[in-house]
Parts: structure tokens; C-alpha cells; sequence
């Protein structure tokens, strides 16, 4: 393992350095503790000051450490000891963060999972890790329970905690301006009755049990997120204290601080959500406005009301802000930093933030492997439809995906990258982990899969990608992952995923379906759609269904997934 940041010195020829912000060092000093310390730290400089704010109800940095001591101590009583796994399975909330320090304290490691996957999907996330413990939202406890059932008992979690929103909101009403609408606040207020043996969130932390020394070093695992990939299940993505430090720990590239007031929307099990509203926030000591669902009308009113400073999304996000009537009300004057990623915003769009609010939208980019950003563009300096100039200590290059070798700026090839944020390779999977990365230049570099060009400046461009993934809206859709899914449909005898043109997702799931001779004449396109919804994140299901009689296959019988591609896409233009 790595333990010096001099193992990442970038050459100095490289052609970034040279719009690189004269404020900013090339390379940055990351501590050498875990990410456990930060919450300490940050809980002794601020005790009182707020680490969250969900609807107007604050956790402060006192309790928050308070709280995820109680679950640490919780954890350890239970048998969870170091290097085990906790998967934590809820929307932006306190407790997620609290849930994740309280594992990090009592030197687990955490299985972040998307609460918008099913029954089905859940499944692979407590087998695959050997998830211990499971500590989900209330809304999510059914499906837990559903995939739990589906498994031979020695293969479940377990226990379970399951904790309310309602366990972070106001106790009284909610003010007018931090009030979610109607429809968000049923929600967030549902009680339903919990499978037996789960555990309350507020009885644990009742119980104020200590937990044992902090034993987790710098290189030990802490984090196993999970990224899809062109076959097969998702992988989990294994990544050290050390790893997810280096990120965290970036916050002046956006000139963040402890006087930072964010807004907290992008999914917080997301590898961004994950750095800007749970370890970075901490690490600086700021405060996290959350979101526990996007609502364009109550973002504005956030923004406007607690004077929001920084604002990472996704373009969609803006458009649908705009989209607002409403959206000319909204003071957007406290924004320093409005940064983001996923897809790529649109020039129309940025030229209106920078006309009507003097706001320049800087585009950034990384994966699940990096833990976030790899590139990003400077805040002063951001071009458009624009990944960025490559990070601290980040060397990316742009090769022929064939011969490896370097090409020269203007040039399309495979983007690789080296850097301290990169992660140690995929869980289980000693095969797809050598080759994810590749030698260059005498160093160990990962490939993204993405296709890409470097211009004259060091700015990176994304063309197109090696891998087969569809973007909707800044969620990535593996076809194979719904592909496997589908072909549990009783219907259906082969199924080819791929993307369709959108105009509000960019992108958006095509289904071309070939169904069982009895199910011909007697199942319809809407069929598979409900099926789908009951059964897949909503994300991932297909927004198209085409039936067919035949999928084109290749001499060695596989499906010939990419000349159906490219009919969609000459079908769309």
C-alpha cells in the first residue's frame, strides 16, 4: 500500500499546470489517521455549532459525535468487529451520517446501497459483502425484510436498525420556508410496523453504549461501494481511509471552509454525495442543509433562506430549477461554488446562471474508483461541456485503448489516471481488478472506459465511452444489470438494454424484448414496465418497451447489442 503522497508527484511538463489556480497548491498534505479522527476533531473545534439541518432541526457536532459513539458502542456489543461489513440503506438524512462515522468508530467498513433499489437488487448487497448489519429508513425496512426472507438464514444480515426521518425533523411544526410539500412530508412521516427484530434507531442510541478503542489505520478498508460494470452484478469498489482522504480533504479547490453552508441533495450513497455532504463537510467542519428527495421549489427556498454558499448537483437539478415559476424569487446571491457533475450541462443553461446570477456551473469528473473527483474544473477557470483539468496529485492521460500508447492533445482515446484518491481494487474480483488498471510510463494507471480528448491546456473532454452504460440524468444504467433482472420475467425470452434519446434525462432505457411464444399476443409493453418498477430501481426501469421477433447475434451467438444502438441513435437524430 501507498503511505506517501511523494508516490503521486505528477510531472511538472504536464499541460495543466500551466491554468492550474495560482492559489492552490499542486499537491495537497492528507493526514495520516482515519476518517473517524475528522468527527473528533470537528466535534471538539464546533461542539455547537451545526453539522445538519434537516427541516430546520439541527444535529450539532457534539451530538452528532455523541450519537455515532452510541452506534459504534452498539455495533461492537453486537460482534461487529474491524473490517467487517455495515450497510447503510436510506435517503439524505443525519442519521446516514451518523450511521456511517458510528461504523467507521467501531472500525467496520460501510456498504453504502441505493434506496431506490428493490427486494431483488438488495439481495446481492448483504450476500456479496457479508453484510452484518443492516441499518435502513423505515420506508426501506419492507424490502429489507423481503430479501432477507429470500435467503438461507446463514447467509443474512444479522440484525437490523431501522431509523425514522422523523427521528431528525422538528418536533413541532415545520417552518413555512424549510416545510417539503405535502406529498414529501407523508412520506418522510410513515410508520410503518417493523418486521420483528428489527431495532429502533432511538432505542439504540438510548442505550449510550461505549464502544472499544479505535483501532482503523490509514490503510485500512472503510468503504465498499458498489459500481456496475458491462457484465454481471455490481462490484463493490474497495477503498481505504487513505483513499477517501485525499478527496475529502480538497475542499479549498471550491473554496470551501468551516464556514461553508451547503445543500446537501445529491444522494449521500453516492460516491459524491458521499464526499461533499458526509466526510468533507465533516472534515471542514461545515453545515449540510439535507434533502432527503430532490423538490425544485423547496431547494429555492433553502438557498434563499439559510443563504446557501455551496451547491453540488447535477445539471438536471438547475434545468429543473429554471423550469420553476417561481425561480426568479429564488436569492440566489449567497452561492460562492456551484459545481457538479454527471452529465454535462447545457451551454444554454450555464450562459443563463452566469447572465441572470453571475454564477459559473464548474463541471467535474470521477467514479465510484476514484472516489469522486479526478478531474475538475478550476472555479475561475471553467470551460464548458468540460470534465477539467486533472486534480491534486491526479496524472491522467489519454492513450490508444489498443496499443496504450500516448496520444498527442485534440486526439480521442481511453482517459487513464493515477492518484492517492484511486481505489485498491474490486471486492472478490482478482480478475476484473487486473484489468481495471495497466502500466504506463512505469507507474500503475486505472482505466475509466472513457473515451476522451486533452486540449492544448491540460482540459479534459469526454466523446464517448468504452464501456456500455447509459446516463440518465447522472445515473449510470448498466444494460447487463437490467438485462439479468428482465430475464426473470416470466414473459420474456431475451432482452437487449439500450439507451434512447430524451430530452430532460439526456438519456433514458430502452427495453427490445423477444417474449416466450405463450406469452406473444397475451403480454404488452406496459406489463413489463409495472414489472419492472416492482423489481428494479425506478432509474433502471425501461422507459421504452419494443417487442421483436428476433435479436441480431454475432457468429458466436452474442447479441449484437451495438448495431442496435446505433439504429436508435440514426432512428433519433
Amino acid at each position: 500500500m501507498q503511505s506517501s503522497q511523494s508516490n503521486f508527484e505528477v510531472p511538472a511538463d504536464r499541460p495543466h499546470f500551466t491554468v492550474w489556480p495560482k492559489r492552490l497548491p499542486h499537491a495537497l498534505s492528507v493526514p495520516e489517521t482515519s476518517l473517524w479522527f475528522n468527527a473528533e476533531v470537528a466535534a471538539a473545534r464546533f461542539p455547537d455549532k451545526p453539522a445538519y439541518v434537516l427541516f430546520g432541526r439541527s444535529l450539532s457536532y457534539r451530538e452528532f459525535r455523541d450519537q455515532a459513539e452510541a452506534i459504534a458502542g452498539w455495533l461492537q456489543n453486537e460482534g461487529v468487529g474491524a473490517g467487517d461489513r455495515v450497510a447503510i440503506f436510506m435517503q439524505n438524512c443525519p442519521q446516514f451520517a451518523v450511521a456511517l462515522y458510528g461504523a467507521l468508530r467501531a472500525n467496520a467498513v460501510v456498504v453504502p446501497v441505493n434506496p431506490m433499489n428493490r427486494a431483488e437488487e438488495f439481495k446481492h448487497y448483504i450476500t456479496d459483502p457479508e453484510t452484518s448489519v443492516v441499518i435502513c429508513s423505515a420506508d426501506l425496512a419492507s424490502i429489507v425484510a423481503t430479501a432477507q426472507e429470500a435467503l438461507p438464514e446463514t447467509a443474512r444480515a444479522r440484525r437490523v436498525i431501522v431509523t425514522r426521518y422523523t427521528d431528525a425533523m422538528p418536533e413541532g411544526p415545520i417552518a413555512e420556508g424549510d416545510a417539503p410539500p405535502p406529498a414529501i412530508d407523508a412520506w418522510l412521516r410513515a410508520d410503518p410496523q417493523l418486521p420483528a427484530g428489527y431495532l429502533r434507531w432511538n432505542d439504540v442510541l438510548a442505550a449510550k453504549l461505549r464502544p472499544g478503542p479505535h483501532t482503523a489505520r490509514p490503510d485500512d478498508l472503510a468503504l465498499l461501494p458498489y459500481t456496475s460494470g458491462t457484465t454481471g452484478l455490481p462490484k463493490g469498489c474497495m477503498h481505504t481511509h487513505r483513499t477517501l482522504m485525499s478527496n475529502t480533504v480538497c475542499g479549498q479547490w471550491g473554496y470551501a471552509s468551516a464556514e461553508t453552508v451547503a445543500l446537501g441533495v445529491v444522494p449521500m450513497f453516492h460516491i459524491t454525495g458521499m464526499l461533499y455532504s458526509v466526510l468533507g463537510s465533516v472534515a471542514s467542519g461545515s453545515t449540510v442543509h439535507l434533502m432527503p428527495r430532490w423538490e425544485r421549489e423547496l431547494a429555492g427556498r433553502l438557498i434563499s433562506r439559510h443563504r446557501i454558499s455551496h451547491w453540488v448537483c447535477i445539471p438536471t437539478m438547475i434545468i429543473d430549477l429554471f423550469g420553476s415559476p417561481n425561480y426568479r424569487s429564488f436569492d440566489l446571491s449567497s452561492l460562492r461554488s456551484l459545481s457538479g457533475g454527471g452529465a454535462a450541462m447545457p451551454q444554454a443553461v450555464a450562459q443563463r446562471l452566469l447572465d441572470e446570477f453571475g454564477l459559473t456551473f464548474a463541471e467535474g469528473y470521477g467514479l465510484t474508483e476514484t472516489a469522486a473527483p479526478s478531474h475538475s474544473n478550476p472555479p475561475e477557470r471553467a470551460k464548458l461541456q468540460c470534465l477539467g483539468i486533472p486534480f491534486f496529485s491526479v496524472d491522467s492521460r489519454v492513450v490508444d485503448p489498443l496499443t496504450l500508447k500516448e496520444l498527442p492533445p485534440g486526439e480521442v482515446g481511453e482517459i487513464i489516471t493515477r492518484g492517492p484518491m484511486v481505489f485498491k481494487g474490486y471486492w472478490k474480483h482478482p480478475e476484473a481488478t487486473a484489468e481495471a488498471f495497466v502500466e504506463f510510463d512505469g507507474r500503475q494507471f486505472f482505466r475509466t472506459g472513457d473515451l476522451g480528448r486533452m486540449d492544448e491546456e491540460g482540459y479534459f473532454f469526454m466523446t464517448d465511452r468504452l464501456k456500455r452504460m447509459i446516463n440518465a440524468s447522472g445515473y449510470k444504467v448498466w444494460p447487463a444489470e437490467v438485462e439479468m433482472l428482465l430475464y426473470k420475467h416470466p414473459a420474456i425470452q431475451e432482452a437487449c438494454i439500450i439507451a434512447a434519446r430524451d430530452a430532460y434525462r439526456g438519456e433514458t432505457v430502452k427495453a427490445i424484448v423477444v417474449l416466450r411464444a405463450a406469452a406473444k399476443g397475451q403480454t404488452t409493453a406496459e406489463d413489463i414496465i409495472a414489472w419492472a418498477r416492482e423489481n428494479m430501481a425506478a432509474y433502471k426501469v425501461p422507459k421504452i418497451v419494443q417487442f421483436v421477433e428476433a435479436l441480431p447475434k454475432s457468429g458466436s451467438g452474442k447479441v449484437m447489442w451495438r448495431l442496435l444502438q446505433d439504429e436508435e441513435a440514426a432512428a433519433g437524430r
